[in-house]
């Protein structure tokens, strides 16, 4: 290709990315003011709310079965189609995945909200990629979609841009998408700020100089245990997601039974402190509130549960709880500041989970600040390589 051509189809992608930006920041900001609403009704009133989840989940099933079946693939789909295996997403998709989020957080399901931004973005830049001829790179729609998703949602958007160009395709990054979708990231992250949706950010005041031997090893060692959680929560997710699906065939009589133990565990085991996204244990670990060692275990299992076995919703926030309480709890027996661990772990986790190295470093910059980035950088490095190459989205290929 011609320089000239490369302007002239580069600006083109630029263009499309401010649009995307700009329409998938509108559409974060009402889903996620209306999961906020939700989220903050249900820890108030959970007793009345979580028995009726089975209920919930054969509604959400009944949505998909009815109006799009296709639609069901979710993350799945998305990567499909950047595998140039299939070329249709549904635009009943997008509300699809909105309406069966909002259910499964309303009734007390433990699960996230990244993985509708994605898929929301995404099947939105595919549709006018589409629409408007743009046959060069489908992949690179995809990506400005993805990023605008991500970034739109948790208004990080060089996090967003980095975590759509690494988790395309593992182990290959897709920099010919670089601009465009820093710039749909950017938008749909000033959009859905200008339109009411706060960001999330600490300040952590404490670090650690890693001058000292045991400094250097206990640095290392939350790289590793943060690693093999995030690898934990992907190998678990996958392989119970596969089990659930070979065991109980019948999509509704999979979630609708396998709900009910849901239900009542999340019930009992303090009161709905697991359900939903997790921000409750993150604000806690934060704040200096109470953080019990088995937070993150229980957090992971109900989260992994909840999406094996049918209900809608992302991982990566639970991935942000898992890390921030396991962080804490680390951080308290290795004789580091707790709330830097957390720090630490909220980013790594997610890192190791999703099989990312540079999307959460960038983390790390945007929500904690650049004061501990050599710490990010070493942590969040050591995750990865400890992963060994899974992630919670399986259809990801070299």
């Amino acid at each position: 290709m011609q320089k000239k051509d490369y302007i002239i189809q580069l600006l083109k992608y630029i263009i499309m990315a401010i649009v995307v930006g700009i329409i998938v920041g509108t559409i974060d900001a009402l889903f996620g003011r209306v999961l906020i609403a939700i989220s903050e009704f249900r820890t108030i009133h959970y007793q009345y709310l979580l028995p009726f989840l089975p209920i919930a989940g054969l509604v959400i099933t009944a949505m998909y079965y009815v109006f799009s079946k296709l639609s069901l693939k979710g993350m799945k789909l998305i990567f499909e189609v950047g595998q140039q295996k299939t070329d249709a997403i549904p635009l009943l998709l997008i509300p699809l995945v909105m309406i069966g989020t909002w259910l499964t957080h309303l009734f007390g399901g433990s699960a996230g909200r990244e993985g509708v931004a994605v898929q929301i973005g995404a099947t939105l830049s595919h549709a006018l990629g589409r629409k408007l001829n743009f046959p060069e790179n489908g992949r690179i729609m995809l990506v400005i979609g993805m990023a605008a998703g991500f970034g739109g949602l948790f208004q990080t958007p060089l996090s967003a841009t980095f975590f759509a160009i690494e988790v395309i395709v593992i182990g290959k990054m897709d920099y010919e998408a670089l601009l465009p979708a820093l710039a749909s990231a950017y938008i749909a992250a000033f959009t859905s700020h200008s339109l009411g949706l706060e960001k999330f950010s600490v300040a952590i005041k404490n670090t650690i100089n890693l001058t000292g031997t045991k400094t250097i090893i206990s640095v290392i060692i939350l790289g590793i245990l943060f690693g093999l959680t995030g690898r934990l929560f992907s190998f678990s997710l996958s392989k119970l997601k596969v089990f659930m699906g070979e065991t109980i065939m019948n999509q509704y009589l999979r979630i609708g039974v396998m709900a009910i133990p849901l239900a009542a565990l999340l019930f009992i085991i303090h009161g709905s402190r697991y359900s939903g996204l997790g921000t409750n244990i993150i604000s806690a670990g934060f704040a200096g509130q109470t953080i019990y060692s088995y937070d993150w275990l229980l957090k992971l299992l109900f989260t992994i549960f909840t999406l094996a076995i049918g209900f809608q919703g992302g991982e990566v926030t639970p991935l942000f709880s898992i890390g921030t309480s396991l962080g804490v709890i680390l951080g308290g027996l290795l004789g580091l500041p707790p709330m830097l661990c957390a720090a630490l772990g909220y980013a790594a986790v997610f890192g190791s989970a999703t099989n990312t190295l540079i999307a959460p470093i960038m983390i790390g910059l945007e929500v904690f600040g650049g004061a501990d980035m050599v710490l990010f950088v070493i942590v969040c490095v050591i995750a990865y390589g400890v992963n060994g190459n899974i992630s919670i989205y399986a259809q990801e290929k070299i």
